[in-house]
Parts: structure tokens; sequence; C-alpha cells
């Protein structure tokens, strides 16, 4: 069975990790669902999201309501993220996704494991770029090729980065086909104006920065909350609003 696709890692959003540098091997869900997801980034960053899949189609909901909404169409190949009632549009191909012949991709199935009441299988993956650079990791994947958890690790140069996820509340049911659509009266916000205004790779905002930032921040939240990013700010802050 070919389990790897290599895809953005957006279980949580398809715009923080991109522009992060973040691609990792996904297999692509044979089925619809819908899951609860919470993501942790080295330093105890947090994020939390509602994910709702069809085969080609995601959407990701961060920040509750009137939050971010991250809708990923590989039938139209874009990335859309919702704010407000303004959207952006990304070609996939910009998105920061990994051709995977441009890596050597080593899988491994260590066994069955049983994740959150989830029956899955557990895979070793080490994928290693032309540059040298890798990202490795487990997988935990259903028989349907949905990715239950993952724990992953990148280094390259001396820069590392570990990224972990897991689905709760995961539900196997028919999607909506409007939850992957614009909304009507969304308006589209100019992309290119946006991305000048970053300071990351080819213009595009420096969310690892501001993510940092944020982390320097989360003393001045409550307990439960600590480590958790304010995704609805940084959008807010991104999109000018």
């Amino acid at each position: 069975m070919k389990l790897l696709r290599f895809v953005n890692l957006v279980l949580a959003s398809a715009l923080l990790l991109p522009a992060m540098g973040w691609a990792a091997p996904r297999p692509e869900p044979k089925v619809d669902y819908s899951a609860d997801s919470t993501m942790e980034i080295e330093e105890g960053m947090t994020m939390k999201s509602r994910v709702y899949h069809s085969p080609g189609k995601e959407r990701t909901e961060m920040g509750g309501a009137g939050g971010m909404v991250s809708i990923i169409r590989k039938d139209k190949k874009v990335t859309w993220q919702l704010m407000g009632d303004m959207y952006m549009e990304m070609p996939m191909d910009r998105s920061g996704s990994e051709d995977p012949q441009d890596m050597d991709v080593q899988q491994t199935a260590v066994g069955d494991e049983t994740v959150n009441g989830v029956k899955t299988t557990k895979y070793k993956v080490i994928a290693t770029k032309k540059d040298g650079s890798k990202l490795g990791g487990f997988f935990w994947t259903t028989k349907d090729g949905i990715t239950v958890k993952m724990d992953l690790l990148s280094k390259e140069g001396g820069k590392k980065m570990r990224v972990s996820s897991e689905l709760t509340n995961l539900k196997i049911e028919k999607q909506d086909p409007k939850l992957f659509e614009i909304p009507p009266g969304y308006t589209k916000n100019d992309m290119g104006a946006m991305m000048g205004q970053g300071g990351g790779k080819g213009g595009a905002p420096n969310v690892g920065e501001m993510m940092k930032g944020m982390g320097k921040d989360r003393g001045s939240k409550s307990k439960g909350d600590e480590g958790e990013v304010d995704v609805n700010k940084m959008m807010k802050d991104m999109m000018g609003r």
C-alpha cells in the first residue's frame, strides 16, 4: 500500500506551518470525517482546531466563532484563508509543499496501536531532501488513511523543529460540500500586498518569528491557556484588520 503523499502539515492550519518551511509525508484519507485537532510546537506552543475532510478537500477552523478558517482544495490547486468577511487565495504550488521526487523516503511499519479509541498502524518515516535536510518521526494512521497522531522532527542545518498532533472526537461521516466553498459575500484580499508586508522568504510573513513573539507573551495568559497561540490576533495583524 502506498501510504505516503507529501502535503503541507495542515492538521491545524494550511498557512502557519508552510510559512515556517514545513512539509510532511501524510496519506490522503479515503473517507469523509470530522475531528478535533491539537497541535503542539516546540517551546510549548499549542494550536487547537476543528477539522473537516472530504477526499481532496479539507477545512480547518481555528479560534472558535469569528476565528480563522483554512480550506484546501486539491482539485482547484488552491488554499483559501478566511477571516471575518475576507479571504486570501494561495496557489498550492506556492504554499510550501514539497515535491516527493525531491526526497528519499524510508518508511517502516512499527505495529498496531489504539490511539484515542481508534485502531491505527504506527509507521516510522524518515525523509531526506537533496540538500541533506531531514524530516522524520512517527505516524499513527487508520486503514482509511486518517492520520490520528503524528510526532515529527525536522532538521535543517543547525536548526531543529518538533511538531506533534492528535485527533480526538473522530467521526467518519459524510461532510456538507458547502464547508469547502467560500461563503457568499466574502471579499478577496490582495495576497500580493499582504505578502509584501512580511519579512519572510520571498516576501512571505515570517510566521515563525510571529509565533515566537506570541510565545513570549504567554505569561499574560491564564494558566489554563498557557502556551496557546492567539491565531485570531496573528491573522488580524497579517490581514491589516
